[in-house]
């Protein structure tokens, strides 16, 4: 089903969308690997993505000594080896799984925030980025672009974010934290022209949690107030919903 420039599938389970989604992704990066000597490649890190991150990386017909991998954001304050670190997340899963030619990891300790989306977005642009992988928050959010700080035209690349308290009960709801008083405040992010920058853009969305802003991302204005309707702006987006994400469609 096609809404605007967005394209969805909805399947019965989540594993399904899992195996659905990495197999459109293998076949994309093969596809860009023919004529590219290496691609650019942002995932998302959250439990939305196990599924998807588990059946891709059983694909060992990906060249991943050819992909620069990033993630696309990160708490600012934890301990630099908290589970719940959206670094460690992704090196637990996929980052120190297959060999990629190389992985940037946004600090999530204290650290110098210039210096940190410097040096961050000095890689993205020596890369490129050629396919964003990604879900999508109970808020519409993308990455941590949250309706309150979101800019579809955003002029910066990566910048510091307060987190709203929607945006902190998912952690909670999606079991990282015991409860919001653990949630960090602020993180960095990729902001939403960099996500969508990449031609081909990935979103995998499962769980009911997600229901509602499934509904507004289809449905809802284009408009920041749902970042996530930014993907029916853009050629080259899809959406991957298990039965349980499209029960409001």
């Amino acid at each position: 089903m096609t809404v605007d420039n967005l394209s969805y599938e909805v399947f019965p389970t989540r594993k399904e969308m899992g195996r659905k989604a990495a197999a459109d992704v293998a076949a994309t990066i093969k596809n860009l690997l023919e004529t590219k000597p290496t691609i650019g490649m942002i995932f998302a890190a959250a439990p939305s993505q196990n599924e998807f991150l588990e059946a891709l990386i059983a694909d060992k017909t990906i060249e991943w000594n050819r992909i620069n991998a990033f993630h696309m954001d990160e708490y600012i304050g934890l301990d630099k080896n908290a589970p719940q670190g959206f670094g460690n997340f992704l090196r637990d899963r996929i980052f120190g799984l297959v060999p990629f030619k190389s992985v940037s990891y946004i600090p999530n300790g204290k650290t110098d925030t210039d210096k940190a989306i410097a040096d961050y977005t000095d890689k993205i642009k020596a890369t490129g980025i050629d396919i964003t992988c990604m879900g999508i928050g109970e808020n519409a959010h993308i990455a941590f672009n949250d309706p309150h700080v979101a800019k579809f035209d955003d002029s910066e690349m990566m910048k510091v974010v307060d987190l709203d308290d929607k945006c902190r009960n998912q952690q909670v709801h999606d079991g990282c934290f015991k409860s919001i008083d653990d949630v960090p405040t602020q993180a960095f992010t990729l902001t939403i022209p960099v996500l969508m920058s990449a031609p081909n853009v990935f979103c995998i969305v499962p769980a009911k949690t997600k229901a509602q802003a499934v509904y507004n991302t289809i449905n809802g204005e284009i408009s920041e107030k749902y970042p996530s309707t930014v993907m029916r702006t853009r050629p080259g987006c899809r959406m991957y919903l298990d039965a349980d994400s499209a029960s409001q469609l």
